[in-house]
C-alpha cells in the first residue's frame, strides 16, 4: 500500500458510521452481511447506509456482491492487512513491520471467532 491508498482508507474509516460498519463486517467473516441486515444492526437508514457502504467500497476496504436480490458486503481482509502493515512499517525503528495479519479463512474455519460473530449478529 502506498501513501495515497492509506489516506483513502483512513479517510473512509474516519467517520463514526463507517468505522462501526467496517468493524461489524470484520466480525462476520468472508460471508459478509446483506445491506438490510447491516442497516438494522447499526440503526442506519437505507439512503445513508448506501452512501457509507460506497465510501468503504471505493477505499477498497469492503467488497460488494449480489446474491439473488440482495447485495452482500464483506470486509476486504487483504486491504485491511495492507493498511496495518503500512502503518507499522519500520515498527520500533527495527526496519520491519510487527502488525498482526488477519487470515479470516483460518480463523473462521477453526471457529475461533464464533462468539464474536454471534455478538455481531445479535447487535
Amino acid at each position: 500500500m502506498d501513501q495515497i491508498g492509506a489516506i483513502a482508507a483512513l479517510g473512509a474509516l474516519a467517520q463514526e458510521t463507517r468505522l462501526a460498519l467496517f468493524r461489524l463486517l470484520v466480525t462476520c467473516g468472508p460471508e459478509g452481511l446483506a445491506a438490510g441486515a447491516i442497516g438494522e444492526k447499526l440503526g442506519v437508514p437505507p439512503s445513508s447506509l448506501s452512501f457509507h457502504l460506497q465510501e468503504l467500497v471505493h477505499a477498497g476496504l469492503i467488497t460488494q456482491r449480489r446474491l439473488s436480490r440482495n447485495l452482500i458486503y464483506s470486509a476486504e481482509y487483504g486491504r485491511m492487512n495492507e493498511l496495518l502493515l503500512y502503518l507499522t512499517e519500520n515498527c520500533c525503528g527495527r526496519g520491519e513491520a510487527c502488525a498482526p495479519a488477519c487470515d479470516p479463512a483460518d480463523a473462521f474455519a477453526k471457529g475461533e471467532n464464533d462468539e464474536a460473530v454471534s455478538r455481531a449478529r445479535i447487535r
